[in-house]
């Protein structure tokens, strides 16, 4: 920076409805993933609002790293309640997700009403092939940074044979892996050594309102009663809607299993949204019949499309799910695909919010450093694998759209070709990339049919 400022100047403290409209605009422009996400949260609260010092920022960023669900998402909570209490954290969070849940809920109600229309069809048929690269890329991404020697590479291609061979459900691997992790990191630590992580700071950008020395506020401190009301508060959230929908429409309906199926997802997203994907895939598409193979890649192009967490891509399902399944009745097909998406929404993100409001105050007040234990690495290691099985999946519904008995889209296969050179080499931005071969596809469609 050209002129620094000076240590001694620290910003004043935010009304909370300042930082409303700050975390409103965020929910608005946390597009590129949660590297994206994390990057924008930086420059805005450590760089430009110094809201946060860049170590404090840091130390958050590695506890929601370690923790399952959407990291950039709890990072905004974790931040938001440090400043501004209970209320600060819900606000900061909950419009991280509110406007992509409203977008996509609006997009999915396109999609299923619209989706054969030639404009439409025309784009998706481009789309499709890209979201097969960005899946491989994602496997590439994390496998690099994971697999840092050959007893993971095992068990990444032991993850893989699992579930691709013998179709062995996601959370059996995320156990098997934890399992796993926990015993080779005290038989040899040494290969189950975090692959990545943060690392410490070692910038300043000037005196920040919530410094690397400023005291721990008093509402940041570990009290056990505090803890015992966030849990208590945090499952009756999940216990009252759930056994509403139990008794309204019984265990088996779509709606109420919506709720414990994506329960269950929202404990299995270590290692981001693509870690997910599979259970999601595998529930969602094969075991409920909520959404098609093909619908599924094209919800998950629009969930990159989209500011928010992509884990949103739920909301994509949801939609699609209660509208298909008609859980209101066939004259209210918007309103139940609506339902079902915020209902979905609520349950996946619930846990976030206890995470943070639970364990903030014992991260803040013991301010030690956080490391991705050897389960964690394991579970990492397993989640490559289990990606690079959902890339092949999407691109076998891409390339061979009636199955192996029928003709190769060799069009969607030049598609795909270029989406992963564009990724892969050119290092292109995802949505870009997604633009670029929607038109591709839409002018293919023109062209020749």
């Amino acid at each position: 920076m050209n002129n620094p400022i000076p240590l001694e100047d620290a910003p004043r403290q935010p009304a909370f409805w300042e930082a409303f409209r700050f975390w409103l605009k965020l929910g608005f422009i946390s597009f590129g993933g949660p590297a994206g996400q994390i990057s924008i949260m930086h420059q805005e609260l450590v760089e430009s609002r110094r809201w946060i010092s860049e170590q404090r920022f840091l130390h958050a960023l590695n506890y929601c790293m370690v923790l399952p669900g959407p990291e950039a998402q709890q990072l905004a909570t974790y931040i938001g309640w440090l400043m501004h209490r209970t209320w600060g954290g819900i606000v900061a969070g909950g419009l991280f997700v509110l406007p992509s849940l409203f977008i996509l809920i609006a997009l999915s109600w396109v999609y299923i009403t619209l989706g054969e229309m030639p404009l439409v069809a025309g784009l998706f048929y481009g789309i499709k092939p890209a979201v097969t690269a960005i899946v491989l890329q994602a496997a590439h991404r994390i496998g690099s940074r994971a697999l840092k020697n050959s007893t993971l590479l095992v068990i990444a291609a032991v993850s893989f044979v699992a579930i691709f061979a013998a179709n062995v459900p996601f959370p059996a691997i995320v156990v098997a892996a934890a399992l796993l992790g926990y015993i080779g990191g005290r038989v040899a630590p040494e290969k189950f050594k975090a692959g990545g992580g943060h690392g410490k700071a070692d910038k300043s950008f000037g005196r920040a309102l919530i410094d690397d020395d400023t005291p721990t506020p008093s509402h940041a401190v570990f009290k056990w009663s505090y803890l015992i009301k966030v849990l208590v508060v945090g499952a009756l959230l999940w216990l009252i809607p759930m056994c509403y929908l139990t008794a309204v429409y019984g265990w088996e309906h779509t709606l109420t299993q919506m709720g414990w199926f994506f329960t269950k997802a929202a404990l299995l997203t270590f290692g981001g949204a693509y870690a997910v994907l599979p259970y999601v895939y595998q529930g969602a598409v094969e075991a409920y019949g909520w959404l098609t193979p093909l619908q599924m890649i094209d919800g998950l192009a629009l969930g990159e499309t989209t500011p928010g967490p992509l884990i949103m891509v739920v909301a994509f399902v949801g939609f699609v799910g209660g509208y298909v399944k008609a859980v209101f009745g066939l004259d209210s097909l918007f309103l139940a695909g609506a339902v079902a998406a915020s209902l979905v929404t609520w349950f996946t993100f619930l846990p976030s919010f206890i995470f943070i409001l639970a364990g903030g105050p014992l991260i803040e007040t013991t301010h030690n450093d956080l490391k991705f234990t050897a389960p964690l690495t394991a579970i990492t290691a397993a989640v490559v694998g289990v990606i690079l099985n959902l890339s092949l999946f999407f691109g076998y519904h891409v390339l061979w759209p009636k199955g192996f008995a029928g003709t190769f889209d060799g069009v969607s296969a030049l598609i795909a070709l270029v989406a992963a050179i564009a990724l892969f080499r050119f290092k292109q931005n995802v949505i870009h990339v997604i633009a670029a071969c929607a038109m591709l596809g839409l002018t293919v469609k023109t062209l020749l049919y």
